[in-house]
């Protein structure tokens, strides 16, 4: 976890760093303690009204990759200095027409003990084709927990920046004004 001012500083950080051309906008900076998720906006393809969904949608994908390659070496120099600074791999993405792509990012290995009755549901979600492993299966859990208790997730995650601040300014934390040994 990292506190508000972290983030804000990365977030800082990285609109300072990054080339004025590379996104119309900086939309969304996520970190957790494997990575930093950079996510901007690029101009969407210019179509006339009238064109099918299908082509709208190619012509989205069209520019997602023309854009993941046009920028591939500029992304990869602040993603070395990134990484260098935070110690925390780079991972980027685009929104671009109402669609959002995620590039390459971190698959995280988490292990776990389940117990026989939390192992039958992951099972039971392999039985019925939603998932094809446990570790499948566990992710799709861990997405449909994330998409309905988001407000939940939230208000904790405040709360645990709320015990940051806390034990930042306790005794152990380092002062300017601290007391001197004078023997």
């Amino acid at each position: 976890m990292i506190t508000s001012e972290q983030r804000e500083k990365l977030r800082g950080w990285l609109a300072g760093r990054l080339p004025d051309d590379l996104f119309e906008e900086l939309t969304e900076v996520t970190v957790d303690r494997e990575e930093i998720t950079v996510i901007g906006r690029i101009p969407a393809p210019h179509l006339a009204q009238d064109v099918s969904a299908a082509e709208r949608e190619a012509a989205v994908e069209g520019r997602i990759q023309e854009f993941r390659e046009r920028t591939r070496d500029a992304r990869i120099a602040v993603a070395r200095d990134a990484e260098h600074r935070f110690r925390r791999k780079v991972s980027w993405g685009v929104e671009c027409g109402g669609e959002r792509a995620l590039f390459t990012h971190v698959a995280a290995p988490v292990m776990t003990r389940l117990r026989q009755p939390e192992r039958q549901v992951l099972d039971t979600l392999i039985a019925g084709g939603v998932a094809r492993s446990r570790s499948d299966a566990l992710a799709w859990c861990v997405r449909l927990v994330q998409r309905h208790t988001d407000d939940w997730l939230t208000e904790l995650r405040e709360s645990l920046e709320h015990v940051q601040r806390v034990r930042a300014q306790g005794p152990d934390a380092e002062s300017e004004e601290a007391p001197k040994d004078t023997e």
